[in-house]
């Protein structure tokens, strides 16, 4: 019954402030849902402190939530296949090499600036902390959250060829992620023998390539399965079976099950839908997997809010938070030119480009999740509480302004950029 009421919870809130966001503040969904949900919660925690009964409650039954479990075990694959299932196939294959450069050596780059800086900035603020543990903050903030990006960029009427350099990004970087924030975890908790070469070689091999593997095979056979027959309450149950079962498989054999999910939604949405499906099914299975996408990034960015009701977040949190945020930025900014400055004889790309894929680079869910994950043996705390701030900064303000700096730009298709810089060649 607890879990009953914890999802009752969440879906009552996330239907109110749906309504009140459309009805009243008209903000970008997952943006409007977070705001009020984090609003929500400092009032809760003013009440809270005045000992109101249901909002104890209501707090307990948010601490009973594992974030990261409900987050990267259930939410994130469904997410990422429905995210995926409209991704342009032969526009990624065009941009692959560029979209695997920002996805593997700008993940690395941004983990080694941003931990280093950090390594330095702490003990400003009268709190040193080992190297390790500043770069496992800076693997968990480095990658972009493709949820965020998604859900945000559908409004922000970007050039469909840079809009795919960060839609690919975010759905591909949270496999290498995975495998460095893991690597130093181990590092961190068992020192450097538990995490030689070979085993971060074998980690990476297991997690990322035998995710993709089995995303392919599985979206592969899912496909075939949808050609063969013409139903479409079979087909859209098929393909919640793929979603459910693959993820499940892929926990089975300790791969990468969001990564499996994001090849398996891709060949689904490319050859399953213009070969496989009538345009009955074609109609039904967009709508259901769009439905489901609004209704678990609803559930997901109020439940972000509310974790504020059991953070122990500090005024000198919040100042150290504020100060990442700009590390965070111009590591974003030096993890995504480089790549770029090194391939631009193939990619060709101007300073607007470089600022709307800086910008762009939103933080979200996943971070959140990953740093809740940490031991109580670190210094959780201050690495949960600059995370949330770097987050909420990200997807509030980096979300509000991306869609008026694209068209400032003029990189909206038909605009013309009101201050024209060549490309870089």
């Amino acid at each position: 019954m607890e879990l009953y009421n914890t999802l009752a919870l969440l879906l009552v809130l996330a239907a109110l402030f749906g309504y009140v966001n459309h009805r009243f503040l008209r903000l970008p969904g997952t943006i409007g849902l977070m705001v009020l949900a984090l609003v929500s919660s400092l009032l809760a925690l003013g009440l809270g402190k005045l000992g109101v009964e249901w909002v104890l409650t209501a707090s307990r039954l948010v601490r009973g939530i594992d974030f990261h479990a409900a987050l990267m075990q259930v939410m994130l694959s469904f997410l990422l296949f429905a995210g995926s299932l409209h991704v342009d196939v032969r526009t990624l294959g065009k941009e692959g090499l560029a979209v695997g450069a920002m996805a593997t050596v700008g993940t690395l780059l941004s983990t080694a600036l941003v931990g280093t800086a950090f390594y330095y900035l702490l003990p400003l603020f009268g709190l040193p902390t080992a190297f390790i543990h500043c770069l496992l903050f800076g693997s968990l903030i480095s990658p972009t959250d493709p949820i965020a990006v998604l859900g945000i960029l559908k409004q922000a009427r970007i050039d469909p060829r840079l809009e795919i350099r960060i839609v690919g990004e975010s759905l591909f970087n949270d496999g290498i992620a995975v495998v460095v924030f893991v690597s130093l975890l181990q590092i961190a908790q068992f020192g450097t023998g538990q995490a030689t070469p070979a085993v971060i070689g074998e980690l990476f091999l297991r997690e990322a390539v035998g995710g993709l593997g089995l995303g392919a095979a599985a979206g592969y056979a899912t496909y075939r399965a949808l050609r063969s027959i013409d139903n479409y309450q079979v087909e859209v149950l098929i393909t919640l079976a793929l979603v459910m079962g693959g993820t499940a498989l892929a926990t089975a054999l300790h791969t990468s099950g969001p990564l499996a999910m994001v090849v398996a939604g891709l060949i689904v949405g490319d050859r399953g839908r213009k070969l496989g499906m009538s345009d009955k099914t074609r109609e039904y299975l967009d709508k259901f997997w769009e439905l489901l996408d609004e209704i678990l990034n609803a559930v997901l960015f109020v439940l972000i809010g509310l974790e504020m009701l059991i953070l122990d977040i500090s005024r000198t949190t919040v100042l150290v938070g504020a100060v990442a945020i700009g590390i965070v930025l111009v590591a974003r900014w030096a993890s995504v030119g480089l790549p770029l400055v090194l391939l631009k004889r193939v990619y060709p790309f101007n300073r607007h480009t470089l600022r709307v894929l800086s910008w762009g680079g939103l933080r979200g869910g996943i971070s959140v999740a990953l740093a809740l994950s940490l031991p109580e043996t670190m210094p959780r705390d201050l690495l949960v509480g600059v995370t949330y701030v770097v987050v909420i900064f990200s997807i509030v303000v980096q979300g509000l302004t991306i869609g008026p700096l694209v068209r400032k730009l003029g990189l909206s298709p038909g605009e013309a950029p009101a201050d024209p810089t060549p490309e870089i060649h």
